[in-house]
């Protein structure tokens, strides 16, 4: 076996299951449950569903403080958990806040591991993820990626920006990719002249998938053109986007470009890996992993009618969500795809959309480089970025009642890092932050526009 053949099996069938198996979660396992599940009939999925459902709802009843009174003790069988899923309290952003210790079963097997997201309100949020959630969203999404022929080890380069990776050392940064076949870009830091050495590096790598933020990945094609550069894309077989709404003329560039699939993947830190499109361009729903419904205030939507998501995750142990209100929209569409599966479809009408930061120097700063260290400041409930014209960044926080700590100072202290000492920076504390008219926060809005020698982002 040749060694470019050789490093995909070691890494999929070696490192990357022995990496898994040492953190106590059975990913692999679970994946291939995963690969038999999805043929099962609507109905056969339905009825896993309950069955999943009513161990759930006995584990939060027994185990979790705050499901005492709202998890329903009159469930005698699967078909009554289902029935029973749409008379329970819905689960909100602040009930977590209010309530995160009261959530948590401490005996979880693996123990507690916190993570942190602003979801789509810009309400920054707290929670806990057990081994065993993590293993089945990392089940789907291995799963996911099959549909388009890439295989665990195959070589995939990210471009994104999470905190997770980038507070790794470079060293145990580079070691750890070795090892999966993976490489990282840092969608947060994208210049002209560090897209161009993410170009050498595409080339360098010859990935069979390229993963990231759909506008990032807009943007470095949009560079791309404009230099005349066509990349190596005679690996790759599919990109995959998520993050944000991945927009039609996103879309339509990124797939012109290289010349394979664009697959939408959606879902979040705090919800989970909700659903996935396959090989025919329709969203499945990972119906093994989550139950998902489309909500109206207190009614719920029938098939083809927008509303909210709400998520309940059928293997959320240690921390419980039990129809989790999402604040992203979107619809359940009927029938079923023509690729076969008995996985349910949906249509996510809008979900998280952000905005680039671009600086005076040239540089361009994804939205999350910004949002990140903001959620992630112990005692600021909802914070919104607006960039001015003339570059000048304005951020308005509001704090919980006993934050003190979080000051001015303190904020502009997090965010100089990412702007720079010249950018024009106006922290503002406030006590209330109004939605849009869809009724959604918007993190970031920048009013700066590209140069004569860019190409725009994306319409507004």
């Amino acid at each position: 076996m040749e060694l470019r053949a050789l490093i995909p099996w070691l890494s999929g069938r070696v490192f990357y299951p022995l990496h898994e198996r040492l953190l106590g979660r059975r990913t692999f396992a679970h994946w291939r449950s995963l690969e038999a599940s999805q043929w099962l009939s609507p109905c056969e999925i339905r009825e896993l569903q309950g069955r999943k459902l009513r161990s759930l709802l006995a584990h939060a009843r027994s185990n979790v403080p705050f499901y005492r009174e709202r998890a329903s003790e009159k469930i005698d069988g699967p078909e009554d958990a289902m029935s029973t899923l749409p008379t329970l309290p819905y689960l909100t952003k602040t009930d977590v806040r209010r309530n995160l210790d009261d959530m948590l079963w401490h005996d979880s097997p693996g123990g507690l591991h916190p993570s942190s997201t602003g979801g789509s309100t810009g309400e920054p949020v707290q929670f806990f993820l057990d081994r065993r959630r993590q293993s089945f969203d990392q089940a789907a999404r291995i799963r996911s990626h099959r549909w388009f022929g890439v295989n665990p080890g195959d070589r995939e380069l990210y471009l994104w920006g999470s905190p997770i990776e980038r507070s790794r050392t470079d060293a145990l940064r580079a070691a750890r990719d070795r090892l999966f076949n993976q490489r990282l870009l840092d969608a947060f830091n994208m210049s002209e002249a560090r897209i161009d050495e993410f170009l050498d590096a595409y080339d360098r790598f010859r990935p069979t998938s390229l993963f990231g933020y759909p506008s990032s990945i807009a943007l470095l094609v949009a560079h791309a053109l404009r230099c005349g550069r066509k990349l190596d894309c005679a690996a790759l077989r599919a990109v995959f986007v998520t993050g944000e709404v991945c927009w039609p003329h996103d879309r339509k560039a990124i797939a012109d470009y290289f010349s394979v699939p664009v697959a939408d993947q959606y879902g979040s830190r705090d919800a989970g890996f909700i659903a996935h499109q396959c090989d025919q361009g329709t969203t499945h729903i990972t119906a093994e992993n989550v139950i998902v419904e489309i909500v109206d205030g207190d009614r719920v939507c029938p098939f083809g009618e927008s509303g909210e998501i709400v998520i309940t995750h059928l293997d959320a142990y240690a921390m419980p969500m039990i129809r989790y209100r999402t604040g992203d929209q979107a619809r359940l569409l009927p029938g079923r795809c023509g690729c076969g599966r008995g996985l349910p479809v949906m249509d996510v009408v809008s979900g998280r959309s952000t905005d680039f930061l671009r600086l005076p120097d040239g540089n361009v700063r994804h939205a999350l480089s910004i949002i990140y260290p903001l959620r992630e400041m112990p005692g600021i409930r909802q914070f919104s970025v607006v960039q001015g014209e003339d570059y000048g960044v304005v951020v308005r926080v509001v704090r919980d009642d006993s934050a003190d700590r979080i000051t001015h100072d303190s904020v502009a202290r997090r965010l100089r890092p990412v702007i720079g000492d010249d950018v024009r920076l106006d922290v503002r504390l406030v006590d209330h932050i109004a939605p849009s008219s869809s009724g959604k926060h918007r993190y970031v809005t920048s009013h700066v526009r590209p140069g004569a020698s860019e190409a725009p982002i994306r319409d507004r």
